[in-house]
């Protein structure tokens, strides 16, 4: 990311604590070099992915190592380069370990973005490589950044502390975790598990806060332990939720089987087997996966994974029943809104408002903001027909992580309430959401599922097209199918569009918006007893899917009798 213009020029809430500053003058003078002290002095920000010079990956084959030297990481060991003389991961010039995440630079930095926006309409090319810079400032100025520490010179390896077990991560403020950490490492850099746990709560921190930017860091991490620890079981798992993360669901698998050879009963690694095969679209074997994992390792994270797999068969009964089971018998904050905000979503899903409404109120009963579920009571209030305080909570979501989903429902909400100005505020909502494509994309994120739903209904139709084609020769899922058929549909190509609309209701997931998608296919190719039905049953399964496509699916009705 570029600095900005008072990078230079921090202010008080920028400004390194003592120990940062130290910790980093003894490493610029320590690096033979001068690169790391050059890029300091200068202001500008540290090599991409913050990884050691002879570490390097292409972006495309960042994990070549694991089918050179078996061991993913291993190659690192006779690089030529001692671990004692490998830069750290960058910190930016703007961010210290000691750094918590402020809600009002967040917010300053989020408006900042909305006036690009806004500006940016008249010159969208322009606007969008400048949302993007402003974007990433506003994920990345207020968080913590990675602080990795110059070797102190001890020999050997560090035995893994307790006092930095990947529970740490549930034991409270995932910030204050990651400070705990970053401090702990500094005075113990060999702590291989230190490390792993440490990348892994940066693809936390980049799942619960929107923030792409993180996953270099996590890799950055990642690599730093098993290069002290070639194979060590915490980094290959951190690597294949990594992995997951990025959408490249296959290496994912390959890690988790790593894993899996030498520990069966690793929790993390059967739940992002499960994870992988249910993006890979292998259903049959996601749900043998489930059924291991609850034989060998049940508890919350596998029943959640158990539910969903039943959900996208159809088995909704199963799939609440199992949920209900995995909130009883969570403890944690963050298990129980993670939970109760996964049931809301599937009883929202079943046009059950009323039960969404209070899974979503038990979720954020535990985390008050939890934004999952105060994206789905702003998305449930809307179906209810309570539009302004669906804008007001889905305007709050927004404010704090701008994500593609979120962003596209607010501005459906501003398009269908169509008051004065609400045509400008909806365009602000997609053309941020072409910045967080960007960033995520900059950040190793595939993000071409992402880019197709959004601009299928909000873009450029040939891009989302080309997107969901791409995404689809990586994997087949009925949400891959689905993408492809509505950026063919939006493109004039019904026919080849319905094949696979049908393919993406085929698993009979309970998903009002492929019925609706199909429906619309099927009127288009002259399939009208079938277009109708499918757009009726849409309705009646979710009456209040969308803001404006519920609306389109009742006008289709309407004009087809």
């Amino acid at each position: 990311m570029a600095p900005r213009e008072t990078d230079n020029n921090p202010t008080e809430a920028d400004q390194p604590a003592a120990a940062q500053r130290e910790w980093e003058r003894l490493w610029e003078e320590g690096d033979d070099d001068g690169a790391a002290g050059a890029g300091a002095e200068s202001g500008q920000p540290a090599k991409a992915d913050a990884e050691p010079e002879t570490d390097a990956e292409p972006e495309n084959d960042r994990d070549a190592d694991a089918d050179t030297s078996g061991t993913p990481g291993a190659d690192t060991e006779t690089s030529g380069t001692a671990d004692d003389d490998s830069p750290p991961p960058s910190t930016p010039a703007h961010s210290t370990a000691d750094e918590v995440v402020t809600p009002h630079l967040d917010d300053e930095r989020i408006a900042a973005v909305r006036r690009v926006a806004a500006a940016g309409r008249r010159w969208r090319n322009l606007q969008l490589a400048g949302c993007a810079a402003l974007l990433a400032v506003a994920m990345t100025a207020g968080a913590i950044a990675i602080g990795a520490a110059k070797d102190s010179g001890a020999a050997g390896v560090a035995v893994g502390s307790s006092a930095v077990s990947p529970e740490l991560l549930a034991s409270g403020s995932l910030d204050a975790s990651i400070a705990s950490l970053q401090a702990h490492l500094r005075t113990q850099p060999k702590d291989f598990d230190g490390w792993a746990t440490l990348g892994l709560a940066y693809v936390e921190q980049a799942r619960t806060k929107g923030d792409p930017s993180r996953y270099p860091q996590a890799q950055a991490a990642f690599q730093r332990s098993l290069k002290i620890s070639p194979a060590n079981e915490n980094a290959l798992e951190g690597r294949a939720a990594l992995a997951a993360a990025r959408h490249e669901f296959k290496e994912a698998l390959t890690y988790a089987d790593q894993v899996l050879k030498e520990n069966p009963y690793s929790e993390r690694a059967l739940c992002s087997r499960i994870d992988a095969l249910v993006e890979l679209g292998r259903y049959a074997d996601a749900s043998k996966a489930a059924d291991l994992a609850d034989a060998r390792k049940p508890g919350v994270p596998v029943f959640t994974r158990y539910a969903y797999v039943h959900e996208l068969r159809g088995d909704v009964t199963t799939a609440r029943k199992v949920l209900e089971q995995a909130l009883a018998a969570a403890t944690s904050p963050g298990d129980i809104s993670y939970v109760a905000g996964t049931l809301g979503q599937l009883a929202w899903n079943q046009g059950d408002y009323k039960t969404a409404l209070n899974d979503y109120g038990r979720a954020l009963a535990a985390d008050e903001n939890y934004l999952p579920a105060l994206e789905g009571r702003a998305r449930t209030q809307a179906a209810l027909g309570d539009r302004a305080a669906a804008i007001k909570g889905m305007e709050l979501v927004v404010s704090r992580y701008p994500l593609p989903q979120p962003l596209v429902e607010l501005g459906e909400l501003y398009q269908s309430r169509g008051a004065e100005g609400d045509k400008a505020k909806a365009e602000d909502q997609y053309a941020l959401v072409d910045a967080w494509i960007a960033l995520a994309r900059a950040n190793g994120v595939n993000a071409d599922l992402d880019t197709a739903l959004a601009a299928a209904d909000h873009g450029d139709v040939k891009s989302a097209l080309k997107a969901a084609r791409a995404e689809w020769a990586r994997r087949h899922t009925v949400h891959t199918a689905d993408a492809l058929a509505w950026a063919m549909h939006v493109n004039g190509l019904d026919k080849e569009a319905l094949p696979y609309a049908r393919q993406a209701t085929a698993t009979n997931y309970h998903n009002a918006s492929f019925i609706y998608h199909l429906g619309t296919i099927e009127l288009a190719t002259g399939h009208k007893a079938d277009g109708r039905a499918h757009l009726a049953k849409a309705l009646k399964l979710n009456p209040g899917f969308s803001p404006l496509g519920a609306a389109k699916a009742r006008k289709a009705l309407e004009a087809t009798k």
